[in-house]
């Protein structure tokens, strides 16, 4: 192991120790506490951690190339951690309906439950949560005091999340049975759920009148979340007009398709004769249908565009009934892939679901898309340093989910009724979402001169974006409270095209290979990204 990869690897271990909430959400072999300490002392912990540790990079010399990218994407990840907690982001990250509230929850039913010794740890975390949501409270506290105030709109969005969460861990200590630990589990998720409710309360009536009315972070804000996101700094109001330009293109290539579907159709008309044709009844037929697509997408694939190893040729598929976030997502497997990667599907409260417009999705969150390239760095190996396996840039993770529904259309895959509609639907989704992201946290105008409302962004991603109205909600109250995100689809796809045009235009471009030398390369921020895919 070199230099670069032993601090990498020093870095991830010290980093789990002071997040093993986050160590469980990246499946890291090891045992690294029982809870996260997310009062002031805990932020500054890891914030003097990312310091030492950048410190020590600038001290070692890269001796391979492996060892060279290992150190860009380091220092690239530390240096924007640091930005966040230069400004004081910690203060006040206070985030609905995705948050720290969420991943303490999550973070429990990702935990394996096989042995008595599980069970056991699974008590123990339950029983941590109320000390780990009063170490938050003291942060928000301390946050108010020095004038660092969250949205109110996220406050009683969070309030509201938590106060859904009581009852939430009863389907999972039930699967323990009467067992020797079911009154301690019993004991432990009691106490948490009174730890949602004391949450809620300091919320609701105590943060929340003190919290800011705006919802846009503004400029300096807006460019250090984008960063972390994106990997690199782009020109924001430049996105800006390109994400209209794309909304409008897709646009009018979904009146087209539409008009295949159902001649003279408008995208309305032809989305309800879909609704009233391609769908399926009840969680249970939607489970089936959705493990059935998954299973269809890795035969087409396998050994055409990709070699896909046979640990990664099965995606857990679950359904998530209490999910509140309103679009499925993706939880990668273990390092030891013995907890495989996980395709999640919230119900949103119906009974009746689309699937024309979720076959797209299954290629974004199954495969080509996350499963695949999460699971390709799982399986990379000494090819890639500890750190970089278990890192997460988001223009490049969600650009490659999105690339993937593109690389399913190109190949021909989308050819169920309605499904290429669906796709085109979902790309106009993301577009909506870099403009309704950097409109409102920039305070920038509209096309026609209007500002940015809440009503307003949810007008747009409705009518222009089509979300499906259970998700129109969620998905902007999402925006609003975790700035930078929305961005990352849209913009991260870009990125993935441009570099594999500039890839087919050399001599002897084989688009295997290409996927292959790409997953490879494992997680990078964008504009690292470029430059190693030119070298390929």
């Amino acid at each position: 192991m070199s230099a670069i990869f032993r601090l990498c690897e020093q870095y991830i271990l010290k980093a789990a120790a002071l997040d093993p909430v986050e160590a469980v959400y990246l499946g890291l072999a090891g045992d690294f506490g029982a809870a996260t300490d997310y009062s002031p002392d805990g932020h500054a912990a890891r914030h003097e951690l990312i310091q030492h540790t950048l410190a020590e990079l600038s001290r070692l010399a890269p001796e391979t190339g492996t060892d060279r990218r290992a150190a860009a994407h380091l220092r690239e990840r530390l240096e924007a951690q640091a930005a966040v907690h230069a400004i004081g982001e910690p203060y006040r990250e206070v985030s609905s309906p995705f948050g720290l509230i969420t991943a303490i929850r999550d973070s429990i039913d990702l935990l394996p439950r096989g042995t008595e010794e599980h069970w056991r740890e699974i008590a123990v975390r339950l029983a941590a949560i109320p000390g780990m949501l009063a170490g938050w409270r003291t942060t928000l506290d301390a946050g108010l005091g020095r004038g660092l105030r969250a949205a109110r709109r996220q406050a009683l969005g969070a309030a509201d999340q938590a106060e859904r969460l009581a009852g939430t861990h009863d389907e999972l200590i039930a699967g323990h049975g009467d067992g020797p630990l079911a009154a301690e589990l019993a004991e432990a998720a009691r106490a948490a759920y009174r730890g949602y409710a004391e949450t809620a309360r300091y919320l609701r009536e105590e943060y929340a009148p003190r919290a800011d009315e705006r919802d846009a972070v503004g400029p300096e804000r807006y460019a250090v979340a984008a960063r972390q996101q994106l990997g690199e700094e782009i020109d924001l109001h430049d996105a800006y007009q390109w994400g209209w330009a794309e909304l409008a293109r897709i646009e009018a290539e979904m009146a087209a398709e539409a008009r295949a579907i159902l001649p003279g159709a408008t995208v309305s008309e032809a989305s309800a004769h879909l609704d009233s044709t391609q769908y399926v009844v009840g969680p249970e037929a939607y489970l089936a249908w959705l493990k059935q697509e998954h299973e269809r997408a890795v035969a087409a694939l396998d050994g055409v565009v990709f070699d896909i190893p046979e640990s990664l040729r099965t995606v857990d598929v679950v359904l998530a009934p209490g999910s509140t976030s309103g679009a499925p997502y993706y939880t990668q497997p273990s390092e030891d892939l013995t907890r495989p990667g996980r395709t999640w599907w919230p119900l949103g409260g119906r009974e009746k679901f689309a699937t024309w417009s979720d076959f797209t999705t299954v290629f974004h969150e199954g495969v080509p898309g996350h499963h695949l390239q999460l699971g390709a760095v799982a399986c990379a190996g000494d090819k890639l340093s500890r750190h970089a396996k278990m890192s997460w840039v988001g223009g490049h993770g969600e650009g490659w989910a999105l690339y993937a529904e593109r690389l399913a259309d190109e190949l021909g895959w989308l050819s169920a009724p309605g499904a290429r509609l669906g796709m085109l639907a979902a790309s106009a989704l993301r577009a909506a979402r870099v403009v309704i992201d950097i409109g409102v946290h920039l305070e920038l105008p509209l096309p026609d001169g209007s500002r940015w409302t809440f009503e307003k962004a949810c007008e747009v991603l409705r009518d222009r974006g089509r979300a499906e109205a259970h998700q129109v909600h969620p998905e902007v109250l999402r925006y609003f409270g975790w700035p930078g995100q929305a961005i990352c689809y849209k913009l991260g796809e870009r990125a993935w095209m441009e570099a594999r045009a500039e890839a087919q235009a050399r001599p002897g471009f084989d688009l295997k290979t290409w996927h292959t030398a790409a997953l490879d390369l494992g997680p990078m921020g964008l504009g690292t990204m470029r430059e190693e895919l030119a070298r390929i």
